[in-house]
């Protein structure tokens, strides 16, 4: 008999072969006292974990063919700069000495810290780094417990063609399933805009998270099915499902075989308009991806990873250095950085103050930076400067009222006549646009257009504003709804507030980069769209199979007269249109 599981699918593409599941369990950490003359012998044990952590990635590191791309092998880096990082190894060392404990409850309090301090984090993108910071510290946690799973058996000749089911996986772990021949890969945990989540697109295995229980409900060499698009497992497939899916694994192979010829190709409809196809990065590194996909540019570049897992923010120099980088490397095309989008009530080094009852809503993004000047200017001064080298727009997120953008545009000319009178050089043109990610911001953008040079809609936060709820919850991310009426008509205000002003929009939340929803934009009249570089090819096959001619009285039809629980179905009409 048949079984169907559901969760959240992160990576389209259907797998069918035998399930590999891997038990691993939760850790439990127990206080313990150490007597003062074993203190010094318990930072021993917790280095001695720390310094094998770093050897098996580093291992695993040293086993990736030489022709992976640069950007995968950037995952596993990221975690072995976190093992050289103060505040995950220099802080429980602090705490062994202060309190007397154990190097796992040590860990554990920092770990605890730290990972509040990115649940306050305005930006869902960015709240989800807290699972490599547990992917991190339960290594070593897992070393110190000496449970030997330091590391997940993955090094196994008998996970070729296999899928795996476990409760989650770090990106180094993702990186060894796909050189160990893994077809797709299943975890109880996690987010669509994991690292993992994000590795697994990269590298086109199909993959589904969220998925919860299916480490009890399936059996070692069960054959199943995974649907990487609709998030579902099904377990023993009858022969009508499995040719079902047999023959939607081969219509995935040809849609690849497509999407690799359109890279060199312009993004422009069927009625001849060009569209504008831009990326989304977070760090230097991801440029080669941005190279790669032929993307127009980038049109969000997060900062935030400048000022992370560090003691004392970057100075201006630094920053300037990082963003002139990126220039070079973008050879001419346009770059657009964020302003800096930390959480609230917090310190850049993860200390936290528990006066807040609703971080959510707090000091956090633009208004951190105009609490913070001190943060803020030497970025301003960076930005300008790097401005000089090339075509580079600054982007100011979560704004809410136009008084806080009068503020930022006073600070931005104060910041223009302090770098004249250092003698240093920057665009007086400067591009300044702002974020349309607060439900305000979108019934104001008629204000905002009129003072700004462009906007961008942050869907990603505009959707769980406006709907009240956190998608990386559990327990309310099933009323993530980007079709949600609501949302459809802000975008479609923000829209249209651009056009009536002559100022350029563009999208650069997940709503931009998935193809589902490209034709429904392209009706509402957007023509910039910024995504996660691996999914521009497959926005730019929607997009050169559509006539905007025929799609917007489609649109406005829908949007004025389509029932709300129709809306879905009518948009699955747009997309089934030749």
């Amino acid at each position: 008999m048949s079984l169907a599981l559901s969760g959240i699918g992160v990576s389209r593409g259907v797998a069918i072969g035998k399930a590999h599941v891997i038990m691993r369990g939760s850790i439990d950490v127990l206080e313990i006292s150490i007597p003062e003359n074993l203190i010094e012998d318990e930072i021993s044990r917790f280095l001695g974990a720390v310094e094998t952590a770093r050897q098996q990635l580093q291992s695993i590191r040293q086993r990736i063919p030489k022709d992976t791309r640069a950007d995968i092998a950037t995952f596993i880096d990221t975690h072995l700069l976190m093992l050289d990082d103060a505040t995950l190894v220099t802080t429980p060392i602090e705490h062994i000495r202060e309190y007397g404990c154990n190097a796992e409850w040590a860990l554990k309090l920092q770990r605890d810290a730290v990972v509040a301090v990115f649940a306050q984090m305005d930006d869902a993108y960015l709240r989800t780094r807290r699972d490599d910071v547990d992917h991190v510290i339960n290594r070593i946690q897992r070393l110190l417990l000496d449970t030997g799973q330091g590391e997940t058996r993955v090094d196994s000749d008998s996970l070729e063609n296999a899928i795996v089911l476990t409760d989650d996986l770090t990106p180094a772990e993702t990186v060894l399933l796909e050189h160990q021949g893994v077809i797709a890969f299943a975890t109880e945990y996690g987010g669509p805009l994991s690292h993992t989540a994000i590795l697994a697109r990269s590298v086109q295995i199909p993959a589904i998270v969220g998925a919860h229980g299916i480490q009890h409900y399936i059996q070692d060499d069960e054959t199943i099915v995974l649907d990487g698009l609709q998030g579902l497992l099904i377990v023993a497939p009858d022969e009508r499902t499995l040719a079902y899916y047999l023959e939607k694994q081969e219509k995935e192979r040809q849609r690849n075989t497509e999407l690799a010829t359109l890279t060199e190709k312009p993004a422009v409809t069927l009625d001849n308009i060009p569209v504008t196809l831009m990326a989304n990065i977070e760090l230097p590194d991801d440029i080669e991806a941005v190279s790669r996909e032929n993307a127009s540019g980038v049109g969000l570049y997060r900062t935030e990873f400048l000022y992370m897992n560090r003691s004392t923010p970057p100075d201006e120099e630094e920053q300037y250095e990082c963003y002139m980088a990126v220039i070079e490397a973008l050879k001419g095309k346009p770059l657009t950085i964020r302003t800096l989008d930390m959480g609230a009530d917090k310190e850049v080094d993860g200390n936290t103050s528990s006066g807040r009852s609703n971080p959510a809503l707090g000091l956090r993004a633009i208004r951190l930076c105009l609490k913070n000047l001190s943060l803020f200017r030497p970025q301003l001064r960076a930005i300008l400067r790097a401005s000089f080298h090339g075509p580079v727009r600054m982007m100011i997120p979560m704004l809410s009222s136009t008084q806080e953008l009068h503020q930022v545009l006073a600070l931005i000319a104060e910041t223009k006549n302090n770098l004249l009178r250092r003698n240093l050089a920057f665009s007086p043109d400067i591009k300044i646009g702002c974020m349309i990610e607060v439900p305000a911001a979108a019934l104001s953008a008629a204000d905002f257009a009129s003072q700004v040079d462009f906007l961008s809609i942050g869907t990603n936060d505009l959707i769980q504003y406006t709907l009240a709820i956190d998608r990386i919850d559990d327990e309310v991310n099933y009323l993530y709804d980007p079709l949600h009426p609501a949302v459809l008509k802000l975008i479609k205000m923000v829209i249209v507030a651009g056009k009536s002003a002559g100022v350029p929009v563009d999208m650069c939340g997940e709503m931009a980069g998935d193809p589902r929803f490209t034709r429904l934009l392209l009706g509402m009249g957007l023509s910039e769209f910024s995504m996660l570089p691996s999914a521009l090819q497959e926005v730019k096959q929607v997009i050169n199979s559509s006539s905007i001619t025929k799609l917007a009285p489609l649109v406005d039809e829908l949007l004025n007269h389509t029932a709300p629980d129709r809306i879905p179905g009518s948009v699955d009409m747009l997309n089934s249109l030749n």
